[in-house]
């Protein structure tokens, strides 16, 4: 038993070193699995045939179509320039005074319509760097409030946000992404007051202190120390005044010994001109995508669907389902590609440009599920060796109520695996049916369950090994060492403030 315990700990513990040294999980995580495997003395091959890439597979055929439109409908908007004019007219409405609360919303508008967070990223990274120009906000504030606008509220606490975290709980618990709408709301207004008051706070101080957006990063000292520069034996790294910016021009701020890779290619792309801001219009009009995804969403939520006769589900061949089970993914899906319908629409004229757009959306969807899913199946190996029982119990030990269980296990699983997707999969799959059937014996609402769970998710899974916290510091050009205590701040302690306050005002006062 304590050998097979210290299996799954080395393991988790080789999932995230090798995670955080930027190696792919599709690789990774069945090796983590092995390890846990041997120690426990559970059959090998038996383990990744028949546990592990089932795993995998059932979570690729259930979610892969939301990945797909997707990731297709985050291209079509990158390639229309609609996510830009977006930003933009954003930024031009509140000025770069306020360039933190502008990136925070611009990014939080795009994720909620849909857009993948990679997507986002490289979109409002230029935009964000010349409203940081303007106001003169050190750049390693940039990530955190990226971050704050992908990561948390905006994925899994707004009700109807179509992120896959908002998506999954509804395979489990019968409900749709709307669940909970009124704690949702709150529990997403709370974070961003939150996130905003701290990043607001750090600005005064790093301000205080001397700090300016001209301060060079440790990856510019690095690459002005490989070419020879000369930079003074004295002043911080973050000071303007530490070395001559003209003496680096030219220089770039991805490290020497980085891939040149399509992400570095947008990353250094120009900055656009912040006094050339889209207008009106032209923001509207990159808000009208993102609007009919979220009409399209509610419509087939609770209009068309419950209205259609779906009682040929209850046959074999359809998986022997109802359509409370698979309204939260076909109401996004159908949503998703009304809004890639409607990126077409408003320009026919590209519609070859759009064609090729849907061909590079399709391929960047299949990364981003092949990651997830073999963490999925990770998970699945994890739980079926014997000793697992153990940690189960543990969990369930912790209360005897199912929110407060849902809440750690999936909190601690996404932390582990530093997926937010990944682990919130792998708590529902392994103790989805308990809670949900300790939550009907108590009277808890599965609206509840479902709000809850998807917030869990996204709060220990933005440890310092995530791979979307790596991507982003890599496309801002900074490192943990600069950018992350803020990071940690806004999408580990805020978020769960957040959950706290939202599973308090639910056990008490009821969902809403």
């Amino acid at each position: 038993m304590t050998l097979a315990l210290l299996g799954i700990l080395l393991s988790l513990v080789l999932l995230i070193t090798l995670a955080y040294r930027g190696h792919s999980v599709i690789a990774v995580a069945p090796f983590a699995a092995m390890v846990a495997v041997l120690m426990s003395g559970a059959p090998l091959l038996a383990s990744y045939t028949q546990v592990f890439m089932p795993a995998l597979g059932g979570f690729m055929a259930a979610f892969f179509p939301l990945f797909l439109v997707g990731a297709i409908f985050g291209r079509l908007m990158t390639v229309s320039g609609y996510a830009r004019d977006l930003a933009g007219w954003i930024s031009g409405v509140l000025g770069p005074r306020f360039a933190i609360l502008v990136t925070v919303l611009a990014t939080a508008l795009l994720t909620y319509g849909g857009v993948s967070a990679w997507v986002v990223v490289f979109t409002i990274f230029p935009i964000a760097t010349a409203l940081f120009a303007e106001a003169d906000i050190p750049k390693r504030l940039m990530p955190a409030a990226i971050a704050l606008g992908i990561f948390t509220f905006a994925t899994a606490a707004l009700p109807g946000s179509p992120q896959i975290h908002n998506t999954i709980p509804t395979k489990f618990f019968g409900t749709n992404t709307f669940a909970a709408p009124g704690l949702g709301l709150l529990g997403a207004i709370l974070v961003f007051a939150l996130g905003m008051l701290w990043l607001e706070r750090r600005q005064k101080q790093l301000l205080a202190a001397g700090e300016s957006f001209a301060d060079l990063t440790l990856a510019e000292r690095k690459e002005a120390e490989r070419l020879g520069r000369d930079l003074p034996t004295t002043g911080s790294p973050h000071r303007a005044d530490a070395v001559d910016p003209d003496a680096l021009e030219g220089t770039a701020t991805q490290p020497a010994s980085a891939p040149v890779t399509v992400a570095t290619a947008e990353r250094t792309s120009p900055s656009p001109e912040v006094g050339q801001r889209p207008g009106p219009v032209a923001g509207l009009i990159g808000l009208s995508p993102i609007l009919a995804i979220v009409a399209a969403n509610a419509l087939c939520t609770y209009l068309l669907f419950p209205a259609l006769d779906t009682g040929y589900l209850a046959d074999k061949k359809f998986g022997g389902t109802s359509i409370a089970a698979v309204t939260g993914i076909w109401s996004v899906t159908v949503a998703m590609l009304a809004g890639i319908a409607l990126v077409f629409l408003m320009r026919v004229g590209s519609w070859r440009e759009y064609v090729e757009g849907l061909t590079e959306g399709a391929r960047n969807a299949v990364l981003p599920v092949f990651n997830t899913a073999s963490e999925v199946g990770y998970g699945a190996v994890i739980a079926s060796l014997a000793v697992f029982a153990t940690v189960r119990d543990g969990m369930f030990g912790v209360s005897d109520n199912p929110v407060v269980v849902a809440a750690v296990s999936t909190s601690g699983i996404s932390g582990l695996t530093g997926s937010a997707s990944g682990g919130l999969t792998i708590t529902l799959n392994t103790f989805g049916e308990q809670l949900a059937q300790m939550a009907t014996d108590q009277g808890i609402s599965m609206e509840l369950m479902h709000r809850v769970t998807a917030m869990a998710s996204t709060g220990f899974d933005s440890l310092p090994h995530n791979g979307a916290i790596i991507t982003l510091l890599l496309v801002c050009g900074l490192s943990h060492r600069e950018s992350y205590k803020d990071i940690f701040v806004v999408t580990v302690i805020v978020p769960v403030v957040g959950l706290l306050a939202v599973m308090g005002i639910g056990l008490t006062v009821g969902t809403f």
